[in-house]
């Protein structure tokens, strides 16, 4: 998932709006399952694009439903939820990021998840946390996304670098290797500063042990761990390891082709993208679990499968949800997505048992760790955001970036 940017204002202006609509359900029975009928769906970016063919695929063996999927750009998406949920016309079925679950559950528009057909214990823990709110399950897990090294392996021969970092300490070590002995621009690339900027700064900021809001739903940004962590990332732009200024835009794998990024830190998508676009790549780079710190820990992303409170299909829609977010429905979007599943099931069979390169996502996802759902999330991060480049643009101790950070979060978390 692409982490669209909330419009907080916008929240705030149809605040009073969604206690009249989001009355938590439409108080009737609904239509059965079994009934003809027609199921709404909203999905984003690549995988709205791709849910219309399951769709077809799908309907083939309920023939009493028309399953209407709708594709929405990230971009425009948080906008259209929000809009859509004040005026009570929530689609019966609507994908949820990580940074939107918490804010949607919170307005009263969400469908708890029904336990009698999507049950905890069949997901990554870290995926079903991200569906989940103030005690509740409001998104079926239904693909998630990690962060692990891509680094090049021809490079590090030269480099003198004989493994994959295993340490926090390897990783810089390597990428002073790769500037000094195998000719490279930079040692690892990692973001700056702007928006977002926080999905790189995870895999730091989790393996040193700190986190945004710990594990009670307190701000947390300030801590030791947490300030070690910024420190860390902060001294790779200081040393001219990395790249102070990246352009809007900025595709690594162009750099990382021609070495003059030896090292970045990525998602799965990125492999078959690697291998299409740059095919004299091939046995010249590798993907490695994190770098550990205290341990190895990285970003857990990904998206839920949420269900409309106010829906009158909520019987054939928790059919559908139980689908797309069982093993066979995740074994199916494996295939035509390369999305990360969910359900552990699915991990057990085909390529993903087989592939060692899966293998290194399915071990990260072990550990991978997901923020807490809140309402302002989206908002929470951004503080974290100006942090990180208050550090890397050198205008700010790690120390003096975080405890501006911690005071500004610690009045929105709730």
């Amino acid at each position: 998932m692409n982490r669209a940017t909330a419009t907080g204002s916008i929240a705030l202006t149809l605040a009073s709006a969604l206690t009249l609509t989001a009355c938590g359900g439409s108080g009737g029975a609904g239509v059965a399952a079994d009934a003809k009928q027609t199921l709404t769906v909203w999905a984003m970016g690549t995988e709205g694009e791709k849910l219309g063919d399951v769709a077809e695929e799908y309907e083939k063996t309920h023939s009493n439903l028309t399953v209407k999927v709708t594709p929405i750009g990230w971009d425009v998406a948080h906008q259209k939820l929000v809009a859509a949920a004040a005026a009570g016309k929530l689609p019966d079925v609507v994908q949820m990021g990580g940074s939107y679950l918490g804010e949607f559950a919170d307005m009263g528009v969400l469908e708890p998840v029904d336990s009698k057909t999507i049950h905890e214990t069949d997901y990554f823990p870290a995926a079903w946390q991200q569906g989940s709110y103030d005690g509740k399950t409001y998104g079926a897990p239904w693909y998630v996304d990690t962060r692990v090294l891509f680094y090049r392996t021809d490079l590090a021969k030269k480099a003198g670098i004989e493994k994959a970092p295993a340490t926090m300490a390897d990783l810089q070590s390597a990428a002073e290797a790769y500037q000094k002995k195998a000719g490279s621009k930079w040692g690892l690339s990692i973001q700056p500063g702007g928006l977002d900027t926080v999905q790189s700064f995870y895999q730091f900021l989790y393996s040193a042990g700190g986190a945004i809001i710990d594990d009670d739903g307190k701000a947390a940004v300030n801590s030791a761990a947490a300030v070690k962590a910024l420190e860390n990332y902060g001294s790779y732009f200081d040393k001219g390891l990395s790249e102070k200024s990246v352009r809007p835009g900025y595709d690594v794998t162009k750099d990382f082709n021609t070495g003059a990024v030896p090292m970045f830190f990525g998602g799965p998508w990125l492999t078959n993208l690697i291998d299409e676009n740059y095919p004299d790549l091939k046995d010249k780079w590798a993907v490695a679990p994190v770098p550990a710190d205290a341990a190895s820990v990285s970003m857990a992303g990904g998206s839920s499968l949420a269900i409309s409170a106010d829906s009158d299909h909520k019987a054939a829609a928790k059919e559908l949800v139980a689908y797309l977010t069982g093993e066979k429905g995740q074994t199916d979007w494996f295939e035509r997505t390369n999305d990360l599943p969910a359900n552990t099931a699915a991990w057990t069979s085909g390529d993903l048992a087989d592939d060692p390169t899966m293998q290194v996502w399915r071990q990260q996802m072990d550990t991978a760790r997901a923020t807490p759902s809140q309402p302002k999330l989206t908002e929470i991060t951004s503080k974290v955001d100006t942090a990180i480049e208050s550090v890397t643009q050198g205008k700010s101790s790690a120390k003096e970036a975080l405890d501006k950070a911690q005071s500004e979060i610690e009045g929105l978390v709730q």
